[in-house]
C-alpha cells in the first residue's frame, strides 16, 4: 500500500521539450491567453454598456465569453509557468483540481451554445412569441442549467478519479491535467473510471449535441421556406456565428474520439487539445465580433468614446 501513495506529484512534458523552443513557444501562448481574456472581456463590456444589446442573445453570448475565459485560465498560466521552470511539476491534488475545472467549463460551454441554439430556434421558427418564450427567467434558467449539467458532469468523474492510485511513473504526455492521460497512469484499477467518463461523455455531449441539431433542423427548414433570397441570407446571418464555434468545438470533439487508433498519436492529441481548450476560447469572441454588426456598431462606440476622453 504505501508503493501506491509515493507519487506526490506529476511532470507536465509537452507542449515541447526542446529547451530553444521554450521562449518562442511562451510568447505565442502569451499572446493567445492576452487576446482571449481581452476579446472576451470587450464582449462581455460591450454587452453589459450597450443597452441594445440587453437581449437573450447576447445575455447568453455574455455568458459563454465567461467560461472561455475561465476555460482558458484554468490550463494557460499553468503553460507559461512551466515554459520558464526546468521543473514542470503539479501535485496530484492541484493535478485533480484542474483536472475538475477542466470539465467543469467544457461541459458548462457545451450546454450554453445549446441555450443558444434554442435562442436562434425560438427567433426565427416563432418570432411573434420570442419575447414571451425568451423572457429573463428562462434565460436564467438556461444558464443555470448549464452549469449545473457541467458540474454533474465533473462531479461523477471527480469522484471516481478520487480514488486512483498512483506509484509511478509521474510524467504527463501533456500539457494539463486531462482526465484520459491521468488514467493511463494510475496504478489503481480504472475500467470504472473509464465506463464513467464514456458514460458522461455520451449523455451530456450526444444530449448537448442533440439539442442543437434539433433546433437547426427546425430553423434551416424554416429558412428554406422563406421566399426571397435576401430574407433567407438575413434569417441565417443571425445564426452563423453560432454555426461556426458550434462547428470548431463539435468537429474537433468528433475527431478526437472517432479518429481511427492508426492515427492516434500522443502529439495529434495535444494538438487536438488545444484547439478546443485554448484556441477556441480566443476565436470565439472574435468569430462573434467579425460576423455581427451590432457587437461590431458597439464595440466602435466604446472605442470613440475612450478616443474622446483623450
Amino acid at each position: 500500500m504505501e508503493n501506491q501513495t509515493t507519487v506526490t506529484e506529476f511532470i507536465l512534458l509537452r507542449v515541447s521539450n526542446e529547451p530553444h523552443m521554450q521562449i518562442f513557444f511562451f510568447l505565442v501562448f502569451l499572446v493567445i491567453y492576452l487576446i482571449t481574456l481581452i476579446a472576451n472581456m470587450m464582449i462581455m463590456l460591450v454587452i453589459r454598456a450597450d443597452s441594445h444589446l440587453h437581449t437573450p442573445m447576447y445575455f447568453f453570448l455574455f455568458h459563454l465569453s465567461f467560461v472561455d475565459i475561465c476555460y482558458s485560465s484554468v490550463t494557460v498560466p499553468k503553460m507559461l509557468i512551466n515554459f520558464l521552470s526546468d521543473h514542470k511539476t503539479i501535485s496530484v491534488n492541484g493535478c485533480i483540481t484542474q483536472m475538475f475545472f477542466i470539465l467543469l467549463s467544457a461541459g458548462t460551454e457545451v450546454f450554453i451554445l445549446s441555450a443558444m441554439a434554442y435562442d436562434r430556434y425560438a427567433a426565427i421558427c416563432d418570432p411573434l412569441h420570442y419575447i414571451e418564450t425568451m423572457n429573463k427567467g428562462i434565460c436564467v434558467q438556461l444558464v443555470s442549467g448549464a452549469w449545473v449539467m457541467g458540474f454533474l458532469d465533473v462531479l461523477v468523474n471527480t469522484v471516481f478519479a478520487l480514488k486512483l492510485r498512483f506509484c509511478g511513473p509521474n510524467q504527463i504526455n501533456h500539457f494539463s491535467c486531462e482526465l484520459p492521460p491521468l488514467l493511463q497512469l494510475s496504478c489503481a484499477e480504472t475500467l470504472t473510471n473509464q465506463v464513467v467518463l464514456l458514460t458522461s461523455a455520451v449523455v451530456f455531449g450526444s444530449s448537448s449535441f442533440l439539442l442543437i441539431l434539433i433546433s437547426y433542423i427546425h430553423i434551416i427548414s424554416t429558412i428554406l421556406r422563406i421566399r426571397s433570397v435576401e430574407g433567407k441570407l438575413k434569417a441565417f446571418s443571425t445564426c452563423s456565428s453560432h454555426l461556426i464555434v458550434v462547428g470548431l468545438l463539435y468537429l474537433t470533439a468528433f475527431f478526437q474520439y472517432t479518429k481511427p487508433s492508426s492515427v492516434s498519436s500522443v502529439l495529434l492529441e495535444e494538438m487536438v487539445s488545444i484547439q478546443y481548450s485554448i484556441l477556441t476560447p480566443m476565436l470565439n469572441p472574435i468569430i462573434y465580433s467579425v460576423k455581427n454588426k451590432e457587437v461590431k456598431t458597439a464595440v466602435a462606440k466604446i472605442l470613440g468614446k475612450f478616443k474622446f476622453l483623450k
